[in-house]
């Protein structure tokens, strides 16, 4: 029970802040940690209900710890120094991408299951979808064993489209028609397809920085040419440095992803997104819109598709089921619109179909409400990595790292301080038995040396905990020689 000799309750609700801030950073209450409900808390303390409110809310104030509707006050992580504005260079001529090499080595790592997975996002891992896709396969193999054995139409599955379309009415208020929805093997097919419908050889496509790294190699594949765009870690894209890009270079197409990005993890707000669409529309610029992680945005409410905001422009809205239940089943999305047929065409030409087991268990999955059902218990997970990940990073990284604080996905962008070379560091942890993502391979020109990519989206263990206490100590090491 606190001391309550102190007169009036000002030193009472004092001295629950000072008991709750000393647990955190004692370690007895870590991030994402629930605090005891108010009349529980008043119990355990000997303090009024109303006195221990006011300390929570003070606490909330301070950024110790975070209100979550209808459930409760929980440990927020420590956070780090915002990281700035990531510019772009609308002067330097578009390139193609220079880090090749170092992309092969990263992959080599991400794939190698005896590293701890801190370079791979896989975070639909955190909580497994597998029982409901298995209950899905069981039912859809019951009523139709023979059809799965056949190939499936082009454009996709019908009932997969209509509950894609389903889901867009349903979490946004959309309405979508399921015959401008097709069916891809993944969400990186689908970009592959939308990309060659508005572009070809030579041409220059804009992307933000820092970017993912498989939309560079895809551009780089088709031999077009990458421009960055200065990115706001806070609210996306950067509306006046586009601008100024699409003035000074004949830009053929935008890919970026306005819902909830790589690596940044940032959803733009909705004026934004709306000034970036009429922008797009006066220098009649197609986008490409990378919507992978839209689902899993921390708080579950689904930001909208800048696809959505003017159907004059053109825009495709490119998705995927592997980020959220399944990436083994390769199965994603593009919402073409009017570019449908050429969508088509590509399709037939480059895979012919996908397969149908897999869209068919998806569709059952979806239309079951297991699929939002598990979103709802995979976000709060993900939302708890990223405060464990936060925190560790606070407590074992020099004081100078900046991280981004992502809206929801699977990963942290980290800036170490200026002498740590990020590739270096990919290459001793590789040594050490963990796989991370160095910063070069975010940007065609191969900036952010300083950077790398932390990913949370994979099941946290032990080895999670002592990889990134090592990355600290050996960052840690290597800025105090410098």
């Amino acid at each position: 029970m606190l001391d309550t000799a102190e007169s009036g309750a000002n030193f009472l609700y004092r001295q629950v802040i000072e008991m709750i801030s000393d647990n955190i950073d004692r370690g007895a209450l870590r991030p994402g940690d629930r605090l005891p409900s108010l009349r529980k808390m008043s119990r355990q303390a000997g303090v009024s209900v109303p006195t221990v409110r006011q300390a929570y809310i003070e606490l909330e104030r301070q950024r110790r710890v975070e209100a979550r509707p209808k459930s409760g006050f929980y440990v927020r992580h420590v956070s780090r120094n915002d990281l700035v504005a990531a510019t772009g260079n609308p002067d330097g001529p578009p390139v193609s991408c220079s880090c090749r090499n170092l992309m092969e080595r990263v992959y080599d790592g991400v794939n190698d299951p005896a590293l701890v997975p801190l370079g791979i996002a896989n975070p639909t891992m955190v909580k497994p979808a597998a029982k409901g896709l298995h209950r899905s396969m069981k039912r859809v193999l019951a009523r139709a064993e023979e059809r799965v054995l056949h190939y499936a139409c082009t454009l996709g599955e019908p009932q997969l489209r209509r509950q894609i379309a389903w889901h867009y009415l349903d979490t946004i208020g959309e309405t979508v028609d399921p015959d401008q929805v097709c069916i891809t093997n993944g969400g990186q097919e689908a970009l592959l397809l939308a990309l060659n419908a508005v572009a070809a050889a030579g041409d220059v496509i804009a992307v933000e920085t820092p970017t993912y790294h498989g939309l560079l190699e895809l551009i780089d594949s088709l031999g077009m040419l990458a421009i960055e765009v200065e990115t706001c870690p806070e609210e996306g894209v950067t509306i006046a440095a586009l601008e100024a890009t699409l003035q000074q270079h004949p830009v053929k197409a935008c890919m970026f992803s306005t819902t909830l990005g790589n690596p940044l993890g940032v959803t733009m707000p909705d004026d934004a997104r709306r000034r970036l669409v009429e922008l797009l529309v006066r220098h009649d610029c197609a986008l490409i819109e990378d919507d992978v992680y839209g689902d899993l945005r921390f708080d579950g409410r689904r930001p909208v598709p800048a696809q959505f905001v003017n159907p004059d422009a053109k825009i495709m809205t490119c998705g995927s089921f592997s980020k959220t239940v399944a990436p083994g089943y390769r199965v994603g999305w593009i919402y073409a619109g009017e570019s449908i047929d050429a969508i088509e065409r590509l399709k037939r030409a480059f895979s012919c179909s996908s397969g149908l087991l897999q869209q068919m268990t998806l569709a059952e999955f979806l239309a079951s409400g297991d699929y939002q059902r598990h979103l709802k218990a995979l976000r709060p997970e993900l939302k708890r990595n990223a405060d464990r990940m936060s925190a560790l990073i606070a407590q074992h990284f020099p004081a100078e790292t900046r991280s981004s604080q992502p809206d929801g996905g699977g990963v942290l962008w980290l800036e170490l301080p200026e002498s740590v070379d990020g590739e270096n560091l990919f290459d001793r942890a590789i040594e050490a038995g963990i796989s991370i993502v160095p910063g070069r391979i975010s940007s065609p020109r191969g900036d952010y040396r300083n950077f790398i990519r932390l990913a949370y989206g994979h099941p946290w263990c032990d080895e999670t905990e002592a990889a990134i206490r090592w990355l600290g100590q050996e960052v840690t090491a290597t800025a105090a020689a410098r």
